[in-house]
């Protein structure tokens, strides 16, 4: 080990941060993993870490990081962790370990105010409702006394409010260096601040979307960093594959209809044609929209584009987008807004040409729509060869880290996913003990999972777990559909506040879940990682099935079909080690922290009925397990006795 970091002296029973970290506690897998990161970093290698829940993998790998003197890039999954890592954890440990380094957060641009778009929409004038209306008034309020220029700031604007795309930007619209307010632009300001510190917290989107532009040739956002260590690694396979691709939105076109008559109105007021050209691309592009058929759906191109009504559909957008294009060029010496406007329509034809036609043999040709709009997508059957060659094009070290990167203890899934060789893999157990803490229940006499009573039978078996549980619960469901099932069901079958996935933003939820303390949280995908709920109100996670990716899935589909030509098991090499990893992000929501304690119900029969339920169970923490209701009520019992007990004790003393 070429690296001078000493991990007893920082993050030891009497080191630095157990001296200015109230109630810090030095764990035996925090300093492996400490001294591990400081070696990779020393030596730029590749680490792939699994780190149990309670191992403290952010302090393990920050303190080695700020001392490393190296420039970083640290990525997390999600901007609630970026959030939580930048105002939370990096001041607590650079208070701790006493040194100055220079940290810098770093968004998405799609989070920060575009000063540009503000004025133009404050000139503008054209608005959705009133309710658009009121929050520009609201935005432009903020935008005079902001320092930072970061949209989070906004609390009390929901995520989904009408006047966000009105004042940010996108890499679409904006104008770069033209930019005549340029000198206010709080992105450019935020990517300055980036540039010149040493540590930088992005996130993985972020992290992809900065790789893909820099292929093209666009300025780098990313500064150029000697390490880089993902958190929440598990997810970047996914998030590869959206980058690496090609996507076409309905909303981009719209926005570029929308910003020409903006931009008509500013600076080339007579030219009407601007105008006509819009509308009719926007009408165009709604005819698009019902070529695809009424309903909310994802599925394969080839599925869509021999519809009848597709081609004409497809040519009408082609040509009014073209005749978009000849009307902005025209004006395009009026202003860079308008010339920005032309160049849109330039790449945005080139692209909905590209993705409306044959799919290349090595991307995956999918669309989405919604209630109004459409996606069309190319995404890589395989992000293994582009990852790589990011990897090999920077001499840096890599470091990836999750809770769950390996199956049993095997971390090739993951590895190949990405395309990486020649990497040290080190596996660390979680502190905490789950034997004691924790049940682990698979109830009896539960349908296949393909029966159509299916999700009612699982209601069933939950239904006296709740009632011991008291609520305190997460149900977890792997589809939508149950989600809905379970929310009519359970109305009036429970006494406890029951709180559904999408009725409200995530963290209003899982504030009124915590506040509530007996309450019964429905969700599905969003709510299987990265939600932190310790002590006693979440008391038991019940999931409702083993979550393999649906088959029925577009680039699911291509994945497996693909194995298949290669002569090779894709539910063994693909299917079984994904749902095994996704499990055990599931069932990681229950132990949180040392005091924890709970019930882990997995309703699936496949666990004990298939050879394969071995792998999921070895993949889980080594909790007690059982099979009796009885004994998952004696449990709820007896902690529920221990809690009285001490509340006496606290009383008397």
């Amino acid at each position: 080990m070429s690296h001078s970091f000493d991990s007893q002296a920082i993050l030891g029973e009497h080191g630095r941060l157990a001296e200015h970290i109230p109630g810090f506690h030095s764990r035996a897998s925090q300093l492996a993993m400490g001294d591990a990161v400081a070696g990779a970093l020393a030596d730029r290698r590749i680490l792939m870490v699994e780190a149990g829940t309670g191992t403290g993998k952010t302090f393990a790998y920050l303190a080695p990081a700020l001392l490393s003197g190296e420039k970083v890039i640290v990525s997390t999954g999600t901007r609630n962790l970026q959030d939580q890592l930048f105002h939370r954890d990096l001041p607590t440990i650079l208070k701790a370990l006493g040194v100055s380094v220079r940290t810098a957060l770093l968004k998405g641009r799609a989070n920060y105010l575009c000063p540009y778009r503000l004025q133009i929409h404050q000139d503008d004038g054209r608005f959705e409702s009133k309710q658009t209306v009121h929050e520009l008034q609201r935005v432009a309020e903020w935008a005079k006394q902001t320092q930072s220029g970061d949209i989070a700031e906004l609390v009390d604007l929901p995520e989904d409010a009408s006047v966000w795309p009105l004042v940010t930007s996108t890499a679409d619209n904006c104008l770069g260096q033209d930019c005549p307010v340029l000198d206010e632009c709080p992105l450019m300001r935020a990517r300055q601040k980036a540039s010149d510190a040493d540590l930088v917290v992005v996130n993985h989107h972020l992290f992809f979307a900065d790789i893909a532009i820099r292929e093209e040739g666009f300025g780098e956002l990313l500064p150029e960093a000697t390490a880089v260590i993902f958190d929440e690694a598990h997810q970047l396979p996914e998030i590869a594959s959206m980058f690496f691709g090609e996507t076409l939105s309905s909303r981009q076109l719209m926005d570029l209809a929308q910003d020409a008559v903006s931009e008509m109105l500013q600076s080339a007021g007579e030219m009407r044609s601007i105008l006509d050209s819009a509308t009719a691309l926007e009408n165009r592009v709604a005819d698009l929209r019902l070529a695809f058929g009424d309903d909310s759906r994802k599925g394969a191109w080839s599925e869509v584009s021999p519809r009848e009504a597709m081609a004409p559909a497809i040519d009408g957008v082609k040509k009014a987008l073209g005749e978009l294009s000849n009307c902005l060029n025209a004006a395009s010496g009026r202003s860079k807004g308008m010339e920005n406007c032309h160049r849109r329509a330039e790449e945005l034809a080139a692209v909905f040409a590209k993705l409306t036609g044959p799919t290349p043999p090595d991307q995956v040709h999918w669309f989405e729509t919604f209630r109004k709009g459409f996606v069309i997508q190319w995404t890589p059957l395989d992000v293994a060869k582009p990852f790589r060659d990011v990897v090999a094009g920077r001499k840096s070290a890599w470091v990836f880290t999750s809770a769950t990167l390996a199956v049993q203890d095997d971390f090739r899934h993951f590895a190949m996913q990405l395309g990486l060789e020649d990497l040290e893999a080190l596996q660390l157990p979680s502190p905490f003990a789950y034997e004691k803490q924790a049940l682990f229940y698979v109830p009896r006499g539960l349908p296949d999972t393909s029966d159509r009573g299916y999700t009612q039978a699982v209601l069933e078996a939950s239904l006296p777990v709740l009632q011991a549980s008291r609520g305190r619960a997460f149900v977890l469901f792997t589809s939508h559909r149950a989600l809905k099932e379970a929310t009519e069901w359970l109305r009036g079958r429970i006494e406890y506040p029951i709180l559904v996935q999408g009725s409200m933003a995530k963290g209003e939820l899982l504030r009124r879940f915590r506040e509530h303390g007996n309450a019964v949280l429905l969700a599905t995908g969003s709510f299987w990682e990265g939600v932190d709920v310790r002590g006693e109100a979440l008391s038991c996670v019940i999931i409702d099935k083993l979550p393999f990716a649906s088959p029925g899935e577009p680039v699911v589909a291509a994945r497996i079909d693909a194995y298949k030509a290669r002569g090779r098991n894709a539910f063994a090499s693909f299917q079984l080690p994904g749902a095994i990893i996704a499990m055990k992000q599931g069932a990681g929501r229950l132990i949180r922290d040392e005091t924890d304690t709970g019930v882990l119900m997995i309703c699936d029969p496949r666990l004990v009925g298939r050879p394969y339920g071995q792998l999921f169970l070895r993949s889980l923490p080594p909790m007690r397990r059982t099979r009796s209701l009885d004994e998952v009520r004696d449990f709820f019992a007896l902690l529920d006795s221990m809690k009285d007990a001490n509340a006496d004790e606290a009383a008397s003393a």
